[in-house]
C-alpha cells in the first residue's frame, strides 16, 4: 500500500540531507537533544571527542545501527562545532565513525517535522545545516574525515565541508542519493562538487545517486586519498599529527587564503537549502520516500547498505 505523506512530513523528508549536534563542554562527549517524539533514549551521545592532545581532537560518530543524522542530532554537533571554533588550542580535528559500514548517512524520518523546523538559524544567518557546514569550513582550524563505510546524503556533505577527505578503499561508499529520492540535495553538494572535480563529474554523481567507492572518490577528486583499509587510520593519525606541530596562527592564514580561492558563497548554499525545501513537497518525493520506508528504510540493513539500488527500485514504472 503506497504510503501517503502530508506536507509536514513531506518537509521532514527532504530533510535526508540535515543535520547537526551538541557536545559537553569539557567531558569529550555530546549532550542530549530535548526533541519531543524520539524514540533515542535522551542520554544518547552521538558525537564523542577524544582529545588526543590539546591540539588534536577526534570527533567520534557513534548513533548504531545505520549512524542516522536526525533533529536530535542537531544541537550535539552545534556544539561540537562550537567548540572547535572557540578553543585557543586546537589545531586540526579528525570526524571518524565507531559504527562499523557507515560514517555517516541521511536524515531521520520518523521524529515530528517540528523537532526540526522549530530551530532558529545559526550565527551565520543560514539554517542549521549549511550554518554549520559553513562554519566548519571557516572555521581556523583544520578538519579531516576518515571515511570507512556509508557516508551518504549528510555524510557525503560534511566531508565536502571539511578541509580534506580520506577513504578506505575497501569500505567506504560516498554519494548524494537524493534524486532517487525525489528531492533535491539541501546541503551544499552542488556548489562544492563542481569546485573539487569539475562540472561533468558532478552532474553525474548528483544526477545518477550512484554509490561511489573508494578509487573512484580518488580519481574524480570526492576525496583526496583512498588507501587500503589497514592503512587508513595510521595515515590519517600521522598527518593530523604532524599538522598539530604547526603554528597555529600560520595554519588559519593559509586556510582562509584557500578559502577565498575555492569556497562557495555563503548565498549559494541557502539557494540551495531554499530549493531543498521547495523540491521535498512534490509528489516524487511524497511517492519515493513513502516506498522505501515501506521496503525498509531506517530499519532494515539492506536498504541502508544498497540504497543506490533501492532508489531506483522505487523509480521504476511498476516499483519491481
Amino acid at each position: 500500500m503506497r504510503l501517503k505523506l502530508g506536507s509536514a512530513a513531506l518537509v521532514a523528508v527532504g530533510m535526508l540531507a540535515m543535520g547537526v549536534v551538541h557536545a559537553q563542554s569539557g567531558s569529550g562527549a555530546a549532550k542530549p537533544a530535548q526533541a519531543q517524539g524520539q524514540a533515542k533514549p535522551v542520554n544518547k551521545q552521538q558525537f564523542k571527542i577524544t582529545r588526543v592532545t590539546p591540539a588534536y581532537w577526534r570527533v567520534t560518530i557513534d548513533n548504531p545501527p545505520f549512524n542516522i543524522y536526525g533533529p536530535d542530532s542537531m544541537p550535539q554537533l552545534n556544539e561540537v562545532i562550537t567548540q572547535i571554533e572557540k578553543d585557543p588550542n586546537l589545531k586540526v580535528v579528525v570526524f571518524d565513525s565507531a559504527v562499523p559500514g557507515f560514517f555517516l548517512t541521511h536524515y531521520d524520518f520518523k521524529p515530528p517535522l517540528e523537532a526540526t523546523t522549530s530551530m532558529p538559524p545559526g550565527p551565520t544567518g543560514l539554517p542549521p545545516l549549511p550554518d554549520m557546514l559553513v562554519r566548519l569550513s571557516k572555521a581556523p582550524v583544520v578538519s579531516i574525515v576518515s571515511i570507512r563505510g556509508r557516508a551518504t546524503g549528510v555524510g557525503s556533505e560534511l566531508s565536502l565541508a571539511s578541509d580534506m577527505r580520506f577513504a578506505s578503499r575497501e569500505k567506504a561508499v560516498l554519494s548524494q542519493f537524493e534524486i532517487g529520492a525525489g528531492f533535491t540535495p539541501g546541503g551544499g553538494p552542488m556548489a562544492r562538487l563542481p569546485r573539487l572535480m569539475g562540472r561533468g563529474r558532478a552532474l553525474e554523481i548528483l544526477l545518477s545517486g550512484n554509490d561511489i567507492n573508494g578509487d573512484i572518490a580518488e580519481r574524480y577528486g570526492y576525496v583526496n586519498r583512498s588507501l587500503p583499509d589497514a592503512q587508513l587510520d595510521k595515515f590519517v593519525d600521522t598527518l593530523a599529527r604532524r599538522i598539530s606541530t604547526f603554528d597555529k596562527q600560520t595554519l588559519g592564514d593559509i586556510k582562509q587564503l584557500v578559502n577565498n580561492a575555492s569556497l562557495p558563497p555563503d548565498k549559494d548554499l541557502g539557494a540551495e537549502w531554499a530549493a531543498f525545501i521547495t523540491s521535498v513537497q512534490r509528489p516524487a518525493a511524497q511517492h519515493n520516500i513513502g516506498k522505501l520506508m515501506e521496503l525498509g528504510l531506517q530499519e532494515k540493513p539492506d536498504v541502508e547498505i544498497h540504497l543506490d539500488r533501492y532508489t531506483g527500485l522505487v523509480n521504476q514504472p511498476d516499483g519491481k
